[in-house]
């Protein structure tokens, strides 16, 4: 074995003990269902054993009254068999299930605690093949695995045993095929292990393609782009499907192979075994048996092979959920400090910022808002207008420089505590599956239908909203497809004002959204930026002429800094460029 080869076997058991140890809550049902596999082995190889006695000890000497006891007896350990296996299977199928209900949980929790980074780098697709396909694989190791692995091999060892006991000259001729059938079962299950990996690539990347393309379909038949995704999705369908027709090879290769040397050792033995009868060397009843016993032997053998790749392809799913588990692209929460409220004084000192750790966004910015005043951002696409807020969020980690809030340092927040006190309101809104409640709310409970219904009037959404055939308990489609823009738009702001943030953000909030619907939230913000500290990214200068600050952006550095109107007394400065641009030009 080369050193690759071992490395990969390692890998395997580590893999193996990883799965198992999810087990642990559930020790005692993984017990009793070892304890089943264990009883299982001897209970099925003595139905040949009696069928033998009944034969030998009653039947040639014409013993009825024994052969009706023997033959009850036969009955009791055949329904025992039965009970017993049915026990077996539930528990193996339970312990499964109970194994990865919990690991869905675990994986979930995992990736809703994640860098905006890794689902910036990760397809939707794919994420979700993990959550779902792989985790339901991984139950193999359980249902078709390791308990049932073990089970068939005590079978096995405690068939061999026994035909010895009854007979070795039969047994030794019923093994004379069984190399030739170890070497079918480990060739199979080298190819077919090859063959498994291959097709959850391709369903990871089926899904990814899928995912992708149905939530852009907007975009594919805007632009009459549907034959070409089709022509996609054909290569990917057929890659797909050949990886599946390529695992199915082997198996009809191999079944027809293992029929063929079960037949010849049935052939042998009954030729042989005739022989050996002949000349008073065995018992009629052990050539009754026996081929009874070669059944029993050679179908757990010949599962083995497919139960391994059951168990292996559990691993390779295995492996890839445990790689989304310990990617560790978590923010880390290290910080202690919990307040109830915020002042909302923000401060910015020698921040730089990349996504890639390379290439900076955000260029050694300097800047300081102070409690209850409102910023305003301007700037051109791409200038680092929406970093600053993904920082300030802790969305992404900047690399140097301090950002504090009412002088605390950033990193020595509480993270969800830190959020809970910051609202944002985006220009590209999300909207779940579920009523208007449901969408303002996210289901918090402690979130009264008072205080939504409150927040609306605010902003004057209650009037879109009421107006509905079911108000507030609205069923909105997947993403809001069933609303305006502008609709979708006031939702998010309720959502927003709902949770009583210290510091508001609004990051092209009102890009989107017509005259008439600006007007509305121009009212409502103008009242809210009065009580809390405010950051406003507009692309309209004419919703941030009275913020207190107006800071324009350009290359991630801060090129110009005050009020609108010292903005605007710049002759040649950026600002006052947009400003005629959008006004005077009438742009």
């Amino acid at each position: 074995m080369t050193k690759t080869e071992n490395k990969e076997k390692n890998l395997d058991f580590k893999l193996l003990g990883w799965v198992l140890g999810k087990a642990k809550p559930y020790k005692n049902l993984f017990i009793w269902t070892l304890f089943l596999a264990v009883i299982l082995a001897p209970i099925s190889t003595v139905r040949p054993y009696l069928i033998k006695e009944m034969v030998d000890n009653y039947i040639m000497v014409s013993d009825m009254s024994g052969l009706s006891n023997m033959a009850i007896l036969y009955i009791v350990v055949v329904t025992a068999n039965a009970i017993l296996r049915y026990f077996f299977i539930y528990s193996a199928a339970l312990l499964g299930q109970s194994v990865i209900k919990d690991l869905r949980i675990q994986v979930y929790k995992t990736i809703t605690s994640y860098k905006l980074r890794f689902f910036d780098q990760t397809p939707i697709g794919t994420a979700t093949t993990r959550t779902i396909n792989d985790i339901e694989s991984i139950n193999l190791v359980f249902e078709q695995g390791v308990l049932t692995i073990i089970a068939d091999l005590l079978s096995v060892i405690a068939v061999v045993g026994i035909m010895f006991y009854t007979s070795w000259r039969l047994t030794l001729i019923c093994l004379l095929t069984l190399p030739f059938l170890i070497i079918a079962s480990y060739v199979f299950k080298e190819k077919v292990k090859a063959s498994f990996q291959i097709v959850r690539t391709q369903i990871s990347k089926m899904n990814a393609f899928l995912q992708e393309r149905i939530s852009g379909m907007r975009i594919v038949q805007i632009f009459n782009a549907e034959q070409q995704e089709l022509d996609k999705f054909k290569v990917i369908n057929k890659e797909y499907t050949q990886a599946n027709l390529n695992s199915i090879f082997y198996y009809a290769v191999f079944f027809p192979v293992v029929e063929f040397i079960s037949a010849l050792a049935l052939a042998l033995m009954i030729w042989l075994g005739a022989k050996a009868y002949l000349n008073d060397q065995v018992s009629f009843g052990a050539l009754v048996a026996f081929p009874i016993y070669l059944n029993l032997l050679f179908r757990p053998v010949r599962l083995l092979a497919d139960k391994f790749n059951s168990l292996q392809m559990g691993l390779v799913a295995a492996d890839r959920v445990k790689t989304i588990v310990d990617a560790n692209k978590k923010i880390e929460n290290t910080g202690t400090t919990r307040v109830e409220k915020l002042e909302g004084a923000i401060e910015f000192k020698n921040v730089h910022f990349a996504y890639d750790e390379k290439n900076f966004v955000l260029n050694d910015l300097t800047f300081k808002i102070n409690a209850g005043e409102t910023l305003a951002i301007v700037g051109s696409t791409g200038s680092g207008k929406s970093s600053i807020i993904n920082v300030l969020n802790r969305f992404y980690e900047y690399q140097r420089g301090s950002i504090t809030i009412d002088g605390i340092d950033l990193r020595d927040f509480d993270l969800p505590v830190l959020r809970e006190r910051i609202s944002i309101v985006l220009q590209d809104v999300f909207l779940f599956n579920g009523n208007v409640v449901d969408n303002i709310t996210l289901r918090d409970e402690s979130i009264s239908l008072e205080t939504v219904k409150e927040a609306s009037k605010t902003i004057g959404a209650d009037v879109f909203i009421e107006n509905m055939p079911d108000g507030y308990d609205q069923k909105i489609m997947e993403r809001g497809n069933n609303l305006s823009v502008g609709q979708r738009q006031l939702i998010s702001f309720v959502r927003a004002l709902v949770f009583d943030p210290d510091i508001l953000i609004l990051d092209e909030a009102t890009s989107s959204i017509d005259t008439e619907t600006e007007a509305i939230i121009q009212y409502a913000i103008e009242k809210l930026i009065q009580k809390r500290t405010s950051i406003i990214i507009a692309h309209r200068l004419s919703t941030i002429r009275h913020a207190d600050k107006i800071m324009v952006m350009d290359k991630g550095n801060i090129v110009e800094f005050g009020s609108h109107e010292e903005l605007l007394q710049i002759d040649g400065g950026r600002y006052r460029e947009l400003y005629d641009m959008q006004f005077v030009e009438g742009v």
